[in-house]
């Protein structure tokens, strides 16, 4: 599908650095000869395929009449190939770096939907055609004059047939079939990362990562939403923010704060204002990440083996700057490569202790509060029976290599501070929404190592 807008946009956008978008045969025969599905005989085309040429993205630049095309985005799936072409808002020479470019994501999300529509209850040749045939009415939809709103084609399927016969007039690619109650749902969930190791030699490692998810119920095609992320004064500042498609404008400063970057020294402390054309369905506005200045359960994690059996020690601290109010908290100590659990002799100083059904796990329930010391310990001895094939096995927890995996939700609150309220949240619409907002904290991927072994080691530059 082509857009005789962007096409105009970017040729003032890139000046004498643009190359015309060439005809669909031409086009295609460009990009299959690049993703080599063409000429099956030659396997091996020195500009394309040599060493010096490596290309580690889904982005090609493919050579037209007029020069190279780029940045294209193409990827093959169930014998399709989803392409798209996203507008830079620069010069093309030099090519700017892909990071830089908002239309990548963009193109990316909306790819993803054609891919997510395209493979979603498709049985045979004629439904893939019937969806097909669906895609101009969808695309006028979530990519009205090539700029994408929605992503979520399957949404957006609903809407094709409703009546049109509305009071208010609406252009054709925004069109609303709610009608109740308005109301403006904003949730923020912050999931973080940790792997603590106790030793010397080696750095702790945590990270934060946010989403903030939207549900906009509001009648009529032209309503229009604001929502601020705010921080607390001692808030960490949010880093990497991605938004929807449909988010209309943004600050320059949210773009500029880059976990990636260690030279960069910007601090951006909000608020984080996303005005936004809200989709029908739930949809999620924004990601981010954060590096807050300590983990939220620091832990400490012993093992030692003597003759057939394991001595553990297990301390946690909650920092006292964390809210102490969860849903659940429980730590699981997992045992590989060994023998079902038969004999267990322990001693917690706060909360319950269970072993699961396999005898491979211990479960320490700790509950929806730390006690007033803010610290909890675990001492025991594990004896083992012989090894079988019900046993899990691991190959990075043999010998003593081990670790405690924490589980927990707070609700009501993030690590970083950042929180929405009614306040925080404007409306352009008729009638007056009812504003709901949350927020919650999870763990994931949460563990503390064996201080007494081997572990493998994570750097910040590859924690994600």
């Amino acid at each position: 599908m082509r857009y005789p807008t962007v096409e105009k946009r970017a040729k003032a956008f890139n000046g004498a650095s643009y190359v015309t978008v060439p005809e669909d045969s031409v086009f295609l025969k460009a990009l299959l000869y690049e993703l080599k599905l063409t000429d099956p005989d030659k396997k091996f085309v020195e500009y394309r395929d040599s060493c010096s040429r490596i290309n580690k993205t889904s982005v090609y630049a493919l050579p037209t009449g007029g020069g190279d095309l780029w940045p294209v985005l193409a990827f093959q799936k169930s014998g399709l190939i989803y392409v798209c072409l996203p507008l830079v808002e620069q010069s093309l020479k030099p090519r700017p770096p892909l990071i830089s470019i908002s239309g990548i994501s963009q193109a990316f999300a909306l790819l993803s939907g054609l891919l997510v529509f395209i493979n979603s209850s498709q049985k045979n040749e004629a439904e893939m055609s019937a969806k097909v045939g669906q895609l101009p009415s969808l695309l006028m939809q979530a990519c009205p004059l090539g700029t994408p709103l929605d992503t979520d084609l399957n949404g957006l399927l609903d809407n094709i047939h409703v009546s049109t016969n509305h009071m208010q007039k609406q252009p054709v690619w925004r069109i609303s079939t709610y009608k109740g109650k308005p109301q403006v749902n904003v949730c923020i969930t912050e999931k973080v990362k940790s792997m603590q190791y106790d030793k010397r030699d080696v750095a702790d490692m945590w990270q934060v990562y946010g989403t903030v998810t939207c549900k906009c119920d509001l009648e009529g095609a032209t309503s229009n939403v604001t929502v601020s992320l705010n921080l607390p004064a001692n808030g960490s500042p949010l880093q990497d923010i991605l938004v929807h498609p449909c988010v209309t404008s943004l600050d320059s400063a949210i773009l500029t704060s880059c976990s990636v970057d260690v030279m960069d020294d910007s601090a951006f402390s909000g608020p984080y204002k996303l005005p936004f054309t809200p989709p029908s369905d739930l949809f999620n506005l924004c990601y981010y990440t954060s590096q807050v200045p300590v983990p939220p359960i620091l832990g400490f994690y012993q093992l030692k083996e003597e003759e057939l059996q394991l001595k553990l020690t297990v301390n946690l601290k909650l920092h006292e700057s964390v809210k102490n109010a969860f849903e659940y908290c429980e730590a699981r100590i997992p045992f590989f490569n060994r023998g079902p659990v038969t004999h267990l002799e322990y001693k917690v100083s706060y909360g319950q202790l269970d072993v699961s059904r396999e005898k491979s796990l211990l479960v320490w329930v700790i509950g929806q509060k730390f006690p007033k010391s803010l610290e909890i310990s675990l001492t025991g001895t594990v004896t083992f029976g012989s090894m079988s094939k019900e046993q899990p096995v691991d190959p990075i927890c043999s010998g003593s290599t081990a670790y405690v995996k924490l589980y927990f939700r707070i609700p009501d609150y993030t690590l970083t501070g950042c929180y929405a309220d009614q306040h925080s949240v404007q409306v352009f619409s008729s009638g007056k929404p009812k504003i709901n907002t949350s927020r919650e904290l999870i763990s994931s991927d949460y563990y503390i190592w064996n201080s007494k072994a081997p572990a493998p080691v994570v750097y910040r530059t590859l924690f994600f």
